[in-house]
């Protein structure tokens, strides 16, 4: 990996911050935010360097080698700029969702609208393979936010199992890692043993996520490696039809209480001519224009940071 000053790390760790943002909004995947930004590969790579023979490096080679040939600062700028948006914004993200739905909705609108035509623009040559590739991500997304959540369970190879599915949706651009707990119908579990400190499902949930983060991301660096266009196109899929779960205008027609929270799990998305109340029209297009503006903002200080 090239040489970063401190100044390139902070950079990487607002990057963070941003992925942990959009990674609270069901909806919004931070991975997407990952591959606007510019780090996304080298996200997928440093965590596919997570092996057995980085051991071997430690013993033999020192810490210096381990923690270099990890590509460990980017790692941890990456990671620390999750959790302080965890810990921070997602607070106000939450009373946004619940508060202020329809512009919070149109912001991130206009954001992963604009990025369907950023992951769009890195595709080489475009031929019958992609376009199936990015139809078929498209039919799967749209297809995932039309799903009915299942009950909730909370057996312990499905929670294992939850994670692993939420985490690869984490860092799949265009699908969020919450909305699939919510359909999985393990989001009340975890986010009960969060609240009483249930070690066990936590431990669980979180060996799970860990085995579908390393194996996840062999698998895209594999993709990227020998079907790049393909990937994109896959993924650029995946982002276009994901836009149906954050259109901002919907009516809900079911909820569900999680603890302190409330989860709408069943919306039909309406014109905002049609939605019952202030549309917020003005500005929600406003905000959408301001979401498209920033994924081609986030691309230039991108281009900075690389060269």
């Amino acid at each position: 990996m090239s040489q970063r000053n401190l100044a390139s790390y902070l950079i990487i760790t607002l990057k963070g911050v941003a992925m942990g943002a959009a990674d609270v909004v069901p909806g919004v995947s931070g991975g997407t935010i990952a591959f606007i930004s510019g780090i996304y590969e080298e996200l997928i790579t440093s965590i596919n360097n997570i092996d057995l023979s980085l051991i071997k490096v430690l013993r033999r080679k020192g810490f210096n080698t381990f923690w270099k040939t990890l590509n460990g600062n980017f790692l941890l700028s990456v990671f620390l700029g999750i959790f302080i948006s965890v810990f921070s914004l997602a607070k106000l993200i939450s009373w946004l969702m619940v508060n202020q739905p329809i512009l919070l909705w149109s912001f991130f609108f206009g954001l992963v609208l604009a990025s369907v035509i950023f992951v769009a623009k890195a595709i080489k040559k475009w031929n019958l393979g992609t376009i199936i590739a990015f139809v078929l991500g498209a039919l799967v997304a749209y297809y995932i936010t039309t799903l009915p959540p299942a009950e909730n369970t909370a057996s312990t190879p499905f929670l294992f199992l939850s994670g692993a599915l939420a985490v690869c949706a984490m860092i799949l651009p265009g699908i969020s890692g919450a909305f699939i707990l919510v359909l999985l119908g393990s989001y009340k579990t975890i986010l009960d043993a969060v609240h009483e400190r249930d070690l066990y499902t936590i431990a669980t949930v979180a060996l799970g996520a860990v085995f579908g983060l390393l194996s996840f991301a062999r698998l895209l660096k594999w993709m990227f490696a020998n079907y790049k266009n393909s990937t994109l196109a896959l993924l650029t899929g995946f982002i276009l039809g994901s836009l149906n779960k954050i259109w901002p205008w919907k009516r809900v027609l079911e909820t569900k209480t999680y603890g302190n929270k409330i989860i709408p799990v069943n919306e039909v998305n309406v014109s905002p001519f049609q939605f019952e109340g202030d549309n917020q029209l003005t500005y929600a297009i406003l905000l959408a224009l301001l979401g498209f503006c920033v994924i081609f903002i986030l691309e230039r200080f991108a281009t900075k940071s690389k060269n």
